[in-house]
This record gives C-alpha cells, sequence and structure tokens, in this order.
C-alpha cells in the first residue's frame, strides 16, 4: 500500500483548494469516518447543515480507495445530492487531490437499470403498455405522444441515457415505454445493442471507480437480492441516512393488482396457447371482482373468499410461465425482439405469481406481531376512478440490514437529523443494530481493527459534531400554545388567523408545511384572500419551478406538504418564516406503522413512542431544518400545535429539534418577524 499523507493534510488541502474554511466539526466528522474505517467499526454521523459533511466522508474515502485499491460506495436519498456529488465535488476533490494521492481519484455514478434508456425497446419497437396509436403518431397532441417522440430523439444525442439528465423530464408512463426492469433485460451477451447499453456502460465505469455513488434503492436492491449489482467494496457511506429504513421498506413491498394480471396476460399474447393467456384475463376479473368487494385496510387473515383466489392467480401465472420457458428450455427464444418480448412477459408473470405467493403465505405464522409481512388493501383514485391493490411490506428491515449491509462492509450513516429525542437508538434499532446509546471512543487511541472473536456483536459509535449555526441567536421556535388541539375537520378558523397574523409580520417570506394537501390548498385559498403577498401552493408548478419562484421574490410564500419538506433549500431573505400546521404523527390507519407500532406493544413496548413519536420526531427535525440555511439566516419557526409544550410526550418531540431560542408568546414573535422584515427591505 502506498504511503499517503495523513489525514488532516489531505483534508486541509481539499479545504483550501475549493476555497472553503476550516469547520470544527467537518475535522471531527472526517477523524471520525477514518477511525471507522480503521477499526472496522459502523459509524452514525449527525452533522448539521453547513458542517461540510461531503467533504468529511469523501476526503477519508479516497484516501482509503487510493491506499488499499478498494472501492467505496456513497449512498443518497435524492438526486439533488448525487448530483451534487457528482457533478460538484468529487470533480473538484480529485483534482485537488490528485498529487498528495499520487494520482486523479476515478468516481462514477451507478442506479438501478431502469433509470437508463434501452436501445433495444427503443429500436424494436416492443410498447410497456397496450399499443396506442398516438404513440406512433408524429402529429398526435397527447402528453404521452409527444413525450414518447421526445425520448425517442433524446435517444440519438445522450451520452448517458441516464433519465436524470432529461429536462424537463417525462412521465413514468412515457418513461417505462424506453426502459426495462433488471428482470426484463436480455442480458449483455444476448441483447443486440449490448455492447452499447447505457447501463451496462455505467456498471463498467463504477468497476474501476474508487468511488461510486448510488441511492439507496439500488443498495437496498444489491442487499434484498443476493445478486450483486454493486461493484465489490467494503465501505459503504450513507448520506440521507435518516431516509434509509422507507427506501430499503419500498424496494422490498410488493403488490398484485388486477390491472397487473391484465398486463401480464397481454405481454403473453402471441406468446402462448390463447389458452392459458385467458385462464389469466379469467384470474385478473376473480381477482378485481373479490377485491372490489373489501373495504381498503390492514389484513390480519386472509378475507373470506380471498384464498381460492389467489390460489386461482399463482396456478394461471405458473401455468404462463411454464409455457413461457417449459423445464430446459431457454427465455432468450428466436429474434432479438422476440427474445426481448419474451422476456418482459417473463418478468411480468414472475412478479405476479410471487406476489400471489408471498401473500398466500403471508399468514402461515399464527401471531400478527411476528409475521414477516404486513398486508393491506389499498384503494387508490387515480383519474376519478377507484383501484384496489393489495399490497405486501416488511414488518421490519432491520435484520436484512443487519446481515446484508451491516455484515458485509464498514458503514457510515450520516444525516443533519439522526438523533431523535436526544439519542441515536431510535433509528439505530430500525437499521438493525443494537441499542446502546453508543459513544465516540478517542479517535487518537485507533490503531487499525481488533481480532474478531466469536462474542462479538455488531459494533458501533455515535458522534454528533454539532453545526455551526448559533441556533438559539438565529432563530425562534414558538409553539402556538393558545391554539385548541388540531381536529380531523380540517384547519380550525383560529389557525387561519394565526397564520395570516404571522405572514402579515413576516411580509410573505414565508414556507407552509401542512399535514396533507387538503389543508395546504385549503389555507393557500383561505390566505390568498386574506394576505396582499403572493401564495404559491404545491401542485401549482412543478416543485422546482415553485421553489424558484419563491427564492426570487421575497414576498411570495410557498405552501406545501411533507414532501416538500427535505427539498426546499432557500438561503436568505426569502425565507424568514417556517410554519407547521400540526405534529406530522402518522395517520392512525397507516397500515405498516400501525403494525409496527402493534409489534412493539406485543413485546411489551411502548409502541406509540417507539413508532409514531420517532416518525413524528424525525419529520419535525426535518422541517423546522429548513429554516437555517446559511449562518446569515435569521427567522422563525412557528409551530401550532399546541400538543408540542402541553402534552406528556411534547419534550420528547422538542428533544430532537436544534436548540432555537423557545416561545409560546404571539407577540415576542410578531415583533421579531416585523423587525426582520424591516432589516431587509
Amino acid at each position: 500500500m502506498p504511503e499517503l499523507p495523513p489525514l488532516p493534510e489531505l483534508l486541509a488541502t481539499a479545504v483550501r483548494a475549493l476555497g472553503g474554511k476550516e469547520r470544527v466539526g467537518q475535522v471531527k466528522m472526517a477523524a471520525a469516518v477514518d477511525h471507522a474505517i480503521d477499526t472496522k467499526e459502523h459509524l452514525a454521523v449527525q452533522a448539521g447543515t453547513g458542517t461540510g459533511k461531503s467533504l468529511a466522508y469523501l476526503v477519508p474515502s479516497l484516501r482509503h480507495a487510493v491506499r488499499t485499491g478498494r472501492t467505496v460506495v456513497v449512498s443518497t436519498a435524492t438526486i439533488a445530492l448525487q448530483r451534487q456529488l457528482v457533478d460538484r465535488d468529487l470533480p473538484r476533490l480529485a483534482e485537488a487531490l490528485s498529487k498528495p494521492l499520487g494520482r486523479e481519484a476515478k468516481f462514477a455514478i451507478l442506479k438501478g437499470r431502469n433509470n437508463y434508456l434501452c436501445l433495444n425497446k427503443i429500436n424494436s419497437a416492443i410498447p410497456d403498455e397496450p399499443a396506442e396509436a398516438e404513440l406512433f403518431d408524429a402529429f398526435a397532441i397527447s402528453r404521452l405522444g409527444r413525450e414518447v417522440q421526445r425520448l425517442n430523439e433524446w435517444a440519438s444525442n445522450t451520452e448517458t441515457g441516464d433519465r436524470d439528465e432529461l429536462a424537463p423530464g417525462v412521465t413514468d408512463r412515457a418513461w417505462r415505454q424506453v426502459s426495462v426492469s433488471s428482470r426484463e433485460c436480455l442480458g449483455k451477451s444476448r441483447c443486440p445493442f449490448g455492447q452499447d447499453c447505457f447501463a451496462e456502460r455505467a456498471r463498467t465505469e463504477s468497476a474501476q471507480a474508487d468511488v461510486v455513488v448510488t441511492n439507496h434503492a439500488l443498495l437496498a436492491i444489491d442487499a434484498i437480492s443476493g445478486i450483486q449489482v454493486l461493484p465489490e467494496h467494503d465501505v459503504v457511506v450513507i448520506d440521507e441516512a435518516h431516509e434509509l429504513v422507507d427506501r430499503v421498506t419500498g424496494i422490498a413491498t410488493a403488490e398484485l393488482a388486477p390491472t397487473a394480471i391484465s398486463t401480464a396476460a397481454r405481454r403473453c399474447a402471441k406468446l402462448i396457447d390463447q389458452q392459458e393467456v385467458d385462464r389469466l384475463e379469467e384470474a385478473a376479473e376473480a381477482w378485481h371482482t373479490v377485491l372490489d368487494d373489501l373495504p381498503a385496510a390492514r389484513w390480519d387473515a386472509l378475507p373470506a373468499g380471498i384464498a381460492p383466489v389467489l390460489a386461482l392467480v399463482r396456478d394461471a401465472a405458473w401455468n404462463a410461465r411454464t409455457a413461457l420457458a417449459p423445464p430446459g428450455g431457454t427465455t432468450a427464444q428466436g429474434d432479438p425482439e422476440s427474445a426481448a418480448a419474451r422476456t418482459q412477459a417473463l418478468a411480468a408473470i414472475d412478479e405476479v405469481h410471487d406476489s400471489a405467493v408471498r401473500a398466500l403465505t403471508a399468514f402461515d405464522e399464527g401471531d400478527p406481531a411476528t409475521r414477516q409481512d404486513v398486508i393491506w388493501l389499498a384503494a387508490d383514485e387515480i383519474r376519478g376512478v377507484t383501484r384496489r391493490t393489495l399490497r405486501m411490506a416488511p414488518l421490519s428491515v432491520g435484520g436484512l440490514l443487519r446481515s446484508r449491509l451491516f455484515g458485509t462492509a464498514t458503514v457510515v450513516l450520516t444525516s443533519a437529523t439522526l438523533q431523535i429525542g436526544g439519542s441515536f437508538d431510535g433509528l439505530a434499532i430500525t437499521w438493525g443494530l443494537p441499542a446502546q446509546s453508543a459513544n465516540r471512543s478517542d479517535t487518537a487511541t485507533a490503531n487499525g481493527a481488533e481480532a474478531p472473536a466469536d462474542a462479538d456483536t455488531v459494533r458501533w459509535s455515535s458522534l454528533d459534531v454539532g453545526s455551526p449555526f448559533d441556533h438559539a441567536k438565529s432563530g425562534i421556535l414558538y409553539v402556538a400554545k393558545h391554539l385548541p388541539a388540531p381536529g380531523r375537520d380540517g384547519l380550525a378558523p383560529a389557525y387561519l388567523d394565526e397564520i395570516e397574523r404571522l405572514i402579515s409580520a413576516a411580509g410573505g417570506r414565508t414556507l407552509g408545511l401542512f399535514s396533507s394537501m387538503r389543508a395546504a390548498r385549503a389555507a393557500t385559498e383561505a390566505l390568498r384572500e386574506r394576505l396582499d403577498t403572493p401564495v404559491l401552493c404545491q401542485g401549482d408548478d412543478a416543485t422546482g419551478a415553485l421553489v424558484r419562484k419563491f427564492a426570487d421574490d421575497p414576498e411570495t410564500s410557498l405552501f406545501g406538504t411533507l414532501s416538500l419538506w427535505q427539498g426546499v433549500d432557500v438561503p436568505g431573505p426569502s425565507l424568514s418564516l417556517v410554519i407547521l400546521d400540526r405534529i406530522p404523527f402518522p395517520r392512525p390507519d397507516d397500515p405498516l406503522l400501525t403494525a409496527r407500532q402493534r409489534a412493539v406493544e406485543s413485546r411489551g413496548g411502548n409502541g406509540f413512542m417507539t413508532v409514531a413519536a420517532n416518525h413524528a420526531a424525525l419529520l419535525l427535525a426535518q422541517g423546522t431544518g429548513r429554516l437555517l440555511r446559511s449562518v446569515d439566516d435569521r427567522g422563525v419557526v412557528a409551530i401550532l400545535d399546541s400538543r408540542l409544550v402541553t402534552a406528556r410526550y411534547g419534550g420528547y418531540l422538542r428533544a430532537s429539534l436544534p436548540p432555537y431560542w423557545e416561545t409560546s408568546d404571539p407577540e415576542v414573535v410578531a415583533k421579531a418577524l416585523r423587525r426582520l422584515t424591516a432589516a431587509t427591505v
């Protein structure tokens, strides 16, 4: 292994080259990451906005990769952070450290196969959905037709085939016409475009990289499938780690809808006997009929009449699969276009069959609290039509992460929000790590990894490097204690009065974060009539466009739902007030979270605090974190839910928030906002 400069020297070089300045939290975090890599002990790091955490984990990661020749995987939850790493941080860092490291470090981005254009699908005209004239009519006025036409034109010009580089973007329905999943892929050796495949080129580049940037979804696929998707690696850095469990759960969730069975039948048409296709169609109709009579709810047992229909779906799918790929036969029969059609049909059939089997076997374990899966019937309204879908999600992904992630590599987890109620344990348990209220050891004493012992458990340590912001001097946490507790009938008139008073004092400059789209729209309609300043609402335009309008006009307010909480980064005077209408507890009818809550209670724990309160605390911390995005920012976080100070769990939730100066006095807050407004005019 080559001798490289010590980490502090490399970090200082990187900071100088990138025009930054040394930050205490960044130095602490970099040392902790280096220590974790050296000792092979997992690490959780909370690093507030403005810490410079990307450099803090990238510099030791690059040092390790160059020194050992092993790849480091960096996983993120959002496209924005991926782009920041690949387009800005890593290119500048690789250049800045090329001399001290002895060479320029290599990096690559890798996503799931369905994020890349499929050249075979584009050139073979195999539609993902029923053929529609609009897809092939250059003069069609439909949105789908226009988008597919633009995608075909883009395919001739793109260097990467990466969907995220297409601007403006297209709908999921249009993208499915030009992409395939890993199950649908013919494979590089059988595909006529295998040598030019965008997904294969990305995998080849990642195999030669020192650092590979990916997303939590692909990380989950790599862990769940047992098939190596990511290149060989011994260190994983998970940024935005507070999102990890939800993203892994999403990948591990299966669905069985009548439309999925019908789609599988259509894909099989002309490939197998019509009799088998008819059986699939009959199964789809039977599934639709039996679901149509049931309410949307969690299933603690299979409802009457469900098991025979699931068995019908399972058997019809299995017979079709056998006809498509008989034992000893090959799935890639005939010319490439026919082979692709057969492979896509197999993928659809396998998904239907596996989901039916999963639903049938989910209740083999008698105790609902110990079952692996949570099953529920969802009723989604799409274009005015209610569509019922059976969904199956794992009760917990901790065991999976413990064995497939923490058991195979050294893992560093970081985010601005990892401590819930003042402890890392809340999230650690959901990751599959043992609760231990871990404390950082002195990194100066580290001298490498200890020899493993049979009695060893998963070891991890934690570190909160703080924030460069002086929250108590820069921000006020205002809880409207005088308001009634929120009800189920929408925003009470007193809430609208309070929002009007706060925004008027702030002169606009407000991000309103609401617990539901209905509440956001109701507040928008009411406040547009009451205020002299503009109010934008999520859904009026693309989120990115709305955020730009909001940032460009300080008098504008922007209202939205939970999905905006992590997507808004507006430093400066355009954002002086963040309003949250209520504590974001999960819906009482949320099937997955209520099942997890019940499982905790069955073991003698406090399900409300472990699941519902932790869920709310994490979202509150993320929401209130929108206020201060630079060291010069000033403002107010206003929470209209009086339970934050009156309920017994209020102190636990406030312990998860940044240490703002707190008050419940509306006059104090109004005066502070007016002073801020006057200072920025």
